[in-house]
């Protein structure tokens, strides 16, 4: 059995020596990384695939089994992730808030690394090389564990991040790999609060409400998306179905796909019918409340359904599509209060009181007006890749990437000065 003791106190000993690296060397890291992860391509999917071949016979969902697949077009994609990390400018060390007190002291504040940071995750095998891509550039270590069903792409892909680390002599123990899938180490590592200094469970709510309830670590928690898209009276409807196709079919198995489309009543019977049309023609298939399905006299069949009260609170992560006929803007903020998961909701409108009062009000982690859900992503909102994708509002929120793994520091210079 995997001793979690010692494992974490690898991670925080490397961690101790990561965090005075300097910027060039954990750059050149990252670099090596991205030429095994094209020059492994071929060895990666071999191992991909016996993940998959194992899901199935499992009994694991169409959708997360294409959350866990690899192809060489994701593996190109993982790949510029990281590259967009090299890129970016490296916030440990930052300077800021700095100042002159009356006694003369001078005050500032200096960015530094978290320390050590646990990711608990399922299915994803991307998150292997995201997390640890920027976990390295902020000068964090990293534990990570994966879920059991992915666990052949995992084990190829560390062993790939610690090559790249030997490389430019960064202890590889940086990058801590739980590769034996027994739930009891994971409530040991939950407890190790004396080594690890913030756990980010990706996953769903299970796993989240398990990690809050039974860890002694601060929790970060997200990732989980009820994502809306509210058409409003004034939207323009031929894009507004565009932009709703997008958030729908682009990925369906993530977390920031759309899940319900909410219609202002004075144009439902003009939208809801054409947007079904075009989007049966992509597998879509649609839970349409009943009231809006007997004013549009639409006929339930398997692809339109009537839509159950749970359905607006479901995440489908599949190419399934609530419909509700909203009767102003007031209503449709009350039903994203009370059914999203305060991840990824926008307004399709030509009003800008109403884009601004959406705005405003609507208590998510990323608020859209006339566009996709699907940019809440790390590296579609320049951060590079993501670490999770925070809904609460403490510390961060919304993808976290290179700035939200890090903390700060109070650098205090007197001459020789006493308080009075």
């Amino acid at each position: 059995m995997l001793d979690i003791i010692q494992t974490c106190q690898e991670a925080r000993k490397a961690s101790a020596m990561l965090a005075l690296s300097e910027t060039r060397a954990k750059n050149t890291a990252l670099s090596l990384l991205v030429e095994w992860l094209k020059e492994n391509t071929e060895a990666i999917i071999r191992e991909n695939d016996k993940d998959v071949v194992e899901a199935r016979a499992n009994g694991l969902s169409e959708a997360l089994i294409d959350r866990l697949r690899l192809t060489p077009e994701r593996l190109n994609g993982i790949a510029a992730d990281v590259e967009n990390v090299i890129v970016l400018a490296d916030p440990v060390g930052e300077v800021f808030e700095s100042g002159t007190l009356p006694k003369g002291l001078k005050t500032r504040k200096v960015r530094v690394p978290l320390g050590v940071i646990a990711v608990i995750y399922e299915s994803r095998p991307n998150v292997t090389i995201d997390v640890a891509s920027l976990a390295l550039k902020s000068g964090n270590a990293v534990i990570l564990r994966g879920g059991s069903e992915t666990i052949h792409s995992n084990r190829i892909l560390v062993e790939g991040i610690r090559v790249a680390l030997q490389g430019v002599g960064i202890d590889p123990a940086a990058v801590q790999f739980i590769d034996n899938p027994s739930r009891e180490l994971v409530s040991q590592l939950l407890k190790m609060h004396q080594y690890v200094d913030m756990l980010i469970p990706r996953g769903g709510a299970g796993l989240h409400t398990y990690c809050r309830e039974n860890s002694t670590i601060p929790v970060i928690t997200g990732g989980i998306g009820i994502c809306h898209l509210f058409v409003d009276e004034s939207a323009d409807l031929d894009r507004s179905i565009e932009v709703i196709r997008n958030a729908k079919i682009q990925r369906p198995s993530v977390c920031n796909a759309l899940d319900t489309v909410l219609v202002h009543e004075s144009v439902s019977k003009d939208l809801v019918p054409r947007l079904i049309s075009a989007l049966r023609e992509d597998g879509v298939s649609f839970r349409v409340e009943e009231s809006l399905i007997q004013d549009l006299d639409i006929q339930a069949d398997e692809i339109v359904q009537l839509a159950e009260p749970e359905d607006f609170d479901t995440e489908w992560l599949s190419l399934v599509l609530g419909i509700k006929q909203i009767k102003d803007l007031e209503e449709a903020i009350d039903h994203i209060a009370a059914h999203s998961t305060g991840h990824s909701d926008g307004i399709l409108t030509g009003n800008e009181e109403n884009a601004s009062r959406f705005t405003h009000v609507v208590d998510s982690a990323v608020v859209y007006v006339n566009a996709s859900t699907r940019f809440t992503d790390g590296a579609q909102l320049g951060l590079g890749a993501e670490v999770a994708v925070s809904t609460q509002p403490l510390h961060a929120r919304g993808p976290m990437a290179l700035r939200e793994l890090t903390t700060f520091k109070w650098v205090v210079e007197g001459d020789y000065s006493v308080r009075e």
